[in-house]
């Protein structure tokens, strides 16, 4: 079970964690929506005939891959409930419409990940849910690390990615002040893609953080002056004019 803020890796880690096991990684993005039939599979009809066809949690099981539901506590309950068998002792998916029980093999795992900071009394994972799982708790890189990875990711400037890793941290520190949900890494990376394509740093960390903050896309002077604290200003357009009036000028002067 990863649990952490939006954005801080846990997605990444299970895609590293394919990776480095060489196992393919089946993703399922849990909503309130997903039945367990979802999950496990159905009988389908196909040129007349009536066949039962696997759901990806099935799939992953009978491969032996890295079964991933993401945002697990946005499932109903009733749902995750094909999961206790699979995740004791029994290690076994019983697929009672099909009249099978598929066994793990010891290659399988199943993982899930939620982020904390969104649960409420509707929706919360049952104790005896949780406990099934070994529970690793992340959270954001140090700083040092994430500029690393934004300059790793984008080929942005190191200096820069700095600044911007700076202004994360400033809105991160005063989320009680603003009553936002902190901005996370991927926005940052959203951020410095910009920066590295010749986007000023403030309308970049407007567009690719600051915006993201508020549910209508608003910015307010509060998060503007912390982020504008870190960040180098845009330039002035009087300022560019009068360059490029100077450049034109010696240009003409230099011409024969």
């Amino acid at each position: 079970m990863l649990t952490g803020p939006t954005g801080c890796g846990k997605t990444r880690f299970v895609e590293y964690m394919g990776e480095r096991l060489n196992r393919p990684v089946v993703t399922v993005s849990c909503h309130d929506d997903l039945t367990s039939a979802d999950l496990v599979g159905r009988f389908v009809i196909k040129g007349g005939d009536v066949e039962w066809t696997d759901g990806p949690l099935t799939r992953a099981v009978r491969t032996g891959a890295i079964c991933y539901l993401d945002e697990v506590v946005e499932a109903r309950h009733d749902s995750l409930a094909v999961l206790h068998s699979l995740t004791d002792h029994r290690r076994t998916l019983y697929l009672d419409r099909a009249g099978e029980a598929v066994r793990a093999p010891d290659l399988f795992m199943l993982v899930c990940s939620y982020n904390p900071a969104y649960r409420s009394s509707l929706k919360e994972l049952k104790p005896s849910f949780r406990q099934r799982f070994v529970t690793l708790a992340m959270d954001y890189l140090p700083p040092d690390r994430e500029a690393e990875l934004l300059v790793k990711e984008t080929g942005v400037d190191p200096a820069a990615a700095q600044r911007l890793v700076a202004c994360a941290q400033g809105i991160r520190q005063a989320d009680q002040v603003f009553h936002y949900d902190p901005p996370s890494t991927r926005s940052l990376v959203t951020a410095a893609h910009l920066v590295a394509a010749g986007v000023p740093e403030m309308d970049a960390a407007e567009a690719g953080i600051l915006a993201a903050l508020g549910s209508d896309g608003a910015v307010g002077d509060g998060l503007r002056e912390v982020a504008a604290a870190s960040l180098l200003p845009a330039p002035d357009p009087m300022t560019l004019s009068a360059r490029a009036a100077r450049s034109a000028r010696s240009e003409g002067e230099a011409t024969p």
